[in-house]
């Protein structure tokens, strides 16, 4: 790969993720202090990118591959993207913000796959280059969530106005990214869109259950992405009544927890040759009780070491569970079905199940929340963490009962 391509790819990645790290974290805090939207408003409003997500591959499988360069599409899509971001920032009133979001994550969710299809389009070698341009998306993310907690503006519409100005940056650099001209003009079949191909592997008694737990365990990981940031600020105001949320850092602390998502992706072969799938699912699990726990009896002052550990977690939570889950699919379906059977996954989890968690999510926050004309609401914490802590042990008892995976050496399905 040419230096000035690397160059033009990594600075894709990085601006793409800038502008998902600036306000999804962030966005449920947004809606509950300035729009005093409720949890079932925060929940549709998370709901919303995950049907975006159902919908991106069909947009980007039946139109941007068959018809455009892709590098135009993207360009197109961010600014879109960015004009609806700046429409998002004129909202007050939490149930058209909903309407709007939507419209948003359905011109943002297509840019995910564009980014990395875009990246891989132009590497001789894939497996070898593709991580060294997608961890910038890390890097971005990272970055973008410091910015916001270093200015003070989490539960501000500035999370918005900054993944405005990222998406315009974007959307007039992609048209100077490489030429990715259409990979084909033969017409693409829904069923080819879904994975058609790949629901052979369910007949896999094992990879049918952690199909199941995948979509499953998809529920807690709504709840952390939907809770997390309002509930670790509520802490430290329960410490410290009357003080500007602003001041303590909650997003800079939240970052830690991508940090820690590259160390345990570096340890992830380790853990491999050591321990192999079963077991890494289940270290997985068991991190994501823990740190729902964690952050259920976690506090400032004496507790704060909770909170740290709960975001700790995360990378133990993610790599050692749904990394290790690509890898395990991309084992199973061997070449031939490859791309589909990874489609399918992703189309069960951040599609069907994490829109599943952002209802649920949305719903059993407010069933601890208490409010009243002329009273502050205010969250039981523990009660909504012990639910998806429950979910979890729930997926852990059924994965570890059911899950029987024998050592794989070569995909039945290449053969």
């Amino acid at each position: 790969m040419k230096v000035n391509t690397r160059i033009q790819l990594s600075l894709m990645m990085f601006l793409q993720f800038f502008v998902w790290g600036a306000w999804y974290g962030q966005m449920s805090k947004y809606l509950t202090v300035q729009l005093k939207a409720s949890g079932d408003q925060v929940g549709s409003s998370y709901a919303a990118f995950s049907i975006a997500m159902i919908v991106a591959p069909f947009f980007v499988g039946m139109l941007a591959d068959r018809f455009f360069h892709a590098q135009r599409v993207l360009g197109v899509l961010n600014l879109i993207g960015a004009g609806i971001l700046y429409l998002i920032s004129t909202i007050h009133e939490a149930d058209m913000f909903v309407w709007v979001m939507l419209a948003y994550c359905l011109s943002f969710a297509p840019t995910i796959a564009l980014t990395s299809s875009i990246s891989m389009r132009h590497m001789s070698d894939p497996e070898k280059e593709f991580p060294s341009i997608r961890v910038f998306g890390t890097i971005a993310w990272i970055a973008v969530v410091n910015l916001v907690g270093f200015m003070g503006v989490g539960d501000k519409v500035d999370i918005f106005r900054i993944a405005m100005v990222a998406a315009g940056l974007l959307g007039i650099m992609a048209f100077f990214l490489p030429a990715t001209p259409p990979v084909s003009r033969e017409k693409i079949s829904f069923a080819q869109i879904i994975g058609k191909d790949a629901f052979v592997l369910l007949k896999d008694r094992s990879f049918a259950i952690f199909f199941i737990s995948s979509i499953l365990v998809c529920i807690p990981l709504s709840f952390y992405y939907t809770w997390a940031n309002p509930s670790i600020t509520d802490a430290y105001q329960a410490a410290m009544p009357g003080v500007d949320p602003g001041t303590f850092k909650v997003e800079n602390k939240m970052s830690l927890g991508q940090v820690s998502e590259v160390v345990f992706m570096l340890l992830l072969p380790l853990a491999f040759r050591k321990y192999g799938v079963r077991k890494i699912l289940a270290i997985g699990l068991i991190a994501w009780v823990f740190r729902f726990v964690l952050f259920g009896y976690g506090g400032a002052g004496e507790r704060e070491w909770m909170l740290y550990a709960a975001i700790l977690l995360h990378g133990v939570c993610y790599d050692f569970f749904f990394v290790t889950g690509m890898i395990y699919t991309d084992q199973k379906a061997g070449g031939r079905i490859k791309s589909q059977a990874q489609g399918l996954i992703t189309l069960a989890t951040y599609g069907v199940g994490m829109f599943i968690g952002s209802v649920l999510a949305g719903k059993v926050k407010d069933r601890f929340t208490s409010s009243g004309e002329g009273t502050i609401a205010v969250t039981d914490w523990l009660s909504v963490w012990l639910i998806p802590a429950g979910i979890a042990i729930m997926v852990l008892i059924f994965l570890l009962v059911f899950f029987k995976e024998p050592e794989l050496r070569q995909s039945k399905y290449d053969r």
